[in-house]
C-alpha cells in the first residue's frame, strides 16, 4: 500500500462546500484534479474566486498542484476518484440520487485497472454498494473488488465555520476490501491533522454518517416543541434553556429553522431505506414534521400577534433579516426562511427580505425572491429576524427596531437581542 500511496493522483468531483477544501486540503500533497460540470464555477475557481467563501484567494493561489476542469477527459490521469457531489430530496421527502448516478456514470468512463473511488457524499446504508457499484461496472466494464475498487469517506463539513475545517474534522474511513480499508485510510490520513477512524466496513461509514445529522435533528425537533408548548404558557423558552443548561449533562440545542443540505435532508435518507425493508420510523418522521413546519407556525404566531394589536394583515408589509439556512454563510440551499415567505403570502401580506450575505442572482434563480437593499425605516409592520448574521448583530436592536412602523412587532428568532427589547420570540 506503501507504494500504491505514493503513486495517487487525485480527480474530486464535485466542487463545493464540500469537494473545494478538500481538493484543496489533496493538492498540499498529490497532483489533484477539480472537477465540476459548473462552467461558471470552473472559470471563476482559476481566476481565484470562490463564492462559498470557504476557500480564500490565497489558498487557492498555494494550491500549486490543483487544476480545475469541467472536460471528463481530463479524468484519465486520475486513480483516485473522491465524489462529493450533492444528494438533495425531491419535493415528496424522497433521496434524489440523479447527481451521484451520473458522477459515477462519468468516472466509470475513464476508470482503469487498480483504481479507487471514494464517496463522500450523504447517502443511506448500503447505497454506495448498491447503487453507484453497479453504475461503475456497467459503464467501465470492469469488475468491482477485482479490477476496481471503493470506499466511503462521510463528508463533515460545517458550512460557514471557520474554526472546524476540512483537515481540522476527524474522518471516518472505509473500504470495500481490508487492504482498500487501509489504504483509503492512509490516505485520508496525509492530509486530515485531527486524525481517522476506519469503519469496519462502508454500510458501517455511511450509516454514522446519516445518522449524525439525524440525533441532531431530533434535538432540534425537541427543543422546537418545547418553544411551541413554553410561548402558550407564557413562558421565555430561552431562559427556561438557559436554567436548565446549569446543569452539566444538559444539551445546548437552541429552536429554530431547521434547512441546509445535511440536517433537513439527511433523515429522510435513513427513513427511505428504512421504509425499504418494511420498517415505519416514528421518531425520526416526528421530528422531521415538527422541523418541517416551524416556518407556518412562526408565521401563523406573529399574524395572532398583529391581529392582538389590531394591525391591519391583508397588505401589511413585513421585513425578513436574513434567507441563508444558518448564519454568516452564503448557503441558501434548503432554507426554510422560504417557508415562511410562502406562509405569508397566503395572507396577502407584502414581504421584503435583505440578506446582505446571500447571492441576489441565487436567491432569484431558486426561490424568486428578490433580495432588497438596506431597508428603510418607518416601513414595516413587522420584523422576523430569521438568521443571526453577524451584520444584523452589529446593526443592533434600535437600528433594527427603526425599521418598524410605531407600533410594529420584532419578533427574534434567533435570541440575538434582550427579551425586554423584543416582542416575540421562539
Amino acid at each position: 500500500m506503501g507504494k500504491r500511496l505514493e503513486q495517487v493522483k487525485v480527480a474530486v468531483i464535485g466542487l463545493g462546500y464540500v469537494g473545494l477544501p478538500l481538493a484543496v486540503a489533496f493538492s498540499h500533497h498529490y497532483h489533484t484534479i477539480g472537477f465540476d460540470i459548473n462552467l461558471q464555477r470552473i472559470d471563476e475557481l482559476r481566476v481565484g474566486c470562490d463564492e462559498t467563501l470557504e476557500v480564500s484567494e490565497q489558498e487557492l493561489d498555494d494550491a500549486k498542484n490543483l487544476i480545475f476542469s469541467s472536460n471528463v477527459k481530463d479524468l484519465d490521469e486520475a486513480n483516485v476518484y473522491i465524489v462529493t457531489v450533492p444528494t438533495p430530496i425531491t419535493s415528496f421527502n424522497q433521496p434524489d440520487l440523479t447527481p451521484l448516478i451520473k458522477a459515477s456514470e462519468s468516472i466509470a468512463k475513464t476508470l482503469s485497472i487498480g483504481d479507487v473511488v471514494i464517496y463522500e457524499s450523504t447517502v443511506y446504508p448500503g447505497a454506495t454498494e448498491e447503487v453507484c457499484i453497479p453504475v461503475l461496472e456497467r459503464y467501465s466494464n470492469l469488475t468491482f473488488n477485482r479490477d476496481f475498487f471503493a470506499g466511503y469517506s462521510p463528508e463533515r463539513i460545517n458550512p460557514g465555520d471557520k474554526e472546524h475545517r476540512v483537515c481540522d474534522i476527524l474522518k471516518v474511513t472505509s473500504g470495500s476490501t481490508p487492504d482498500i480499508a487501509d489504504f483509503v485510510d492512509a490516505l485520508y490520513a496525509k492530509v486530515i491533522t485531527a486524525g481517522t477512524h476506519k469503519a469496519s466496513s462502508i454500510k458501517v461509514a455511511e450509516a454514522a454518517k446519516v445518522i449524525e445529522n439525524t440525533q441532531r435533528d431530533l434535538n432540534i425537533a425537541l427543543v422546537n416543541e418545547l418553544a411551541i408548548i413554553f410561548n402558550k404558557l407564557d413562558i421565555d423558552t430561552e431562559e427556561v434553556l438557559k436554567a436548565a443548561g446549569t446543569k452539566w449533562n444538559f444539551l445546548p440545542f437552541r429552536p429554530g429553522l431547521v434547512g441546509g443540505h445535511c440536517i433537513g435532508v439527511d433523515p429522510y435518507y435513513l427513513t427511505h431505506k428504512a421504509q425499504a425493508i418494511g420498517y415505519l420510523p416514528q421518531v425520526i418522521l416526528a421530528g422531521r414534521r415538527i422541523n418541517d413546519n416551524m416556518g407556518k407556525y412562526v408565521v401563523t404566531r406573529l399574524i395572532k400577534a398583529m391581529i392582538r394589536k389590531k394591525l391591519q394583515v391583508v397588505d401589511a408589509k413585513i421585513l425578513i433579516l436574513g434567507l441563508t439556512f444558518k448564519e454568516n454563510c452564503p448557503d441558501l440551499r434548503n432554507t426554510k426562511v422560504v417557508d415562511m415567505t410562502k406562509a405569508l403570502a397566503e395572507y396577502d401580506v407584502e414581504v421584503d427580505v435583505y440578506d446582505p450575505g446571500a447571492s441576489k442572482e441565487l436567491a432569484y434563480e431558486e426561490y424568486q425572491i428578490e433580495l432588497i437593499d438596506m431597508p428603510c425605516v418607518d416601513s414595516y409592520d413587522a420584523v422576523i429576524l430569521a438568521v443571526a448574521h453577524h451584520e444584523f448583530i452589529e446593526l443592533g436592536v434600535e437600528r433594527v427596531r427603526s425599521f418598524l412602523k410605531p407600533d410594529g412587532i420584532l419578533y427574534d428568532l434567533k435570541y440575538l437581542f434582550p427579551a425586554s427589547d423584543v416582542d416575540l420570540r421562539l
